[in-house]
């Protein structure tokens, strides 16, 4: 059995490295799940890169597929600090990702049950999902992060 928290805590670790540098704090981890050997990271860079697709999800997916050599992630679990939006749900989908594990629930965009579940209809690949690990720290970090952007654009 993968150790989930340890992967979470990465992928915590790489949302704080998003929010050093001004983004969203999201971070994503891709772990193989027969060895446990992260094989893709990622984290927001949507205003570094200057692109919409720039989520931790999707740069994270594209880590793993240069890694593994292929773009079937097979036996492959993704922990997020944030429940994935509909571009990423659809990116884990045809990556076949096999597992996803998320922190923090989004209300605004989140499409593992939030505002939709994507997973719920019948496309050709539907992982497990599983929300609300370490959801606390996860929901803390955005939070923090966005009181010091409202506090820095006051002063």
């Amino acid at each position: 059995m993968m150790n989930d928290e340890k992967y979470m805590l990465r992928a915590l670790e790489l949302a704080a490295l998003a929010a050093e540098q001004g983004e969203v704090p999201v971070g994503a981890v891709i772990v193989k799940q027969s060895t446990g050997e992260i094989v893709g990271e990622g984290f927001n860079r949507r205003e570094l890169d200057k692109s919409p697709l720039a989520h931790a999800e999707i740069i994270a997916i594209d880590s793993a597929s240069r890694k593994l050599g292929g773009w079937r992630l097979v036996d492959c679990a993704m922990y997020v600090t944030l429940e994935p939006c509909p571009m990423c749900t659809g990116a884990i989908i045809n990556s076949r990702i096999e597992r996803v594990v998320f922190g923090a629930s989004d209300p605004k965009a989140g499409s593992c049950g939030s505002v939709v579940d994507l997973f719920s209809y019948p496309y050709n690949h539907i992982p497990q999902i599983e929300g609300g690990l370490m959801a606390e720290e996860c929901s803390k970090a955005l939070s923090d992060f966005f009181r010091e952007l409202r506090r820095s654009k006051k002063a």
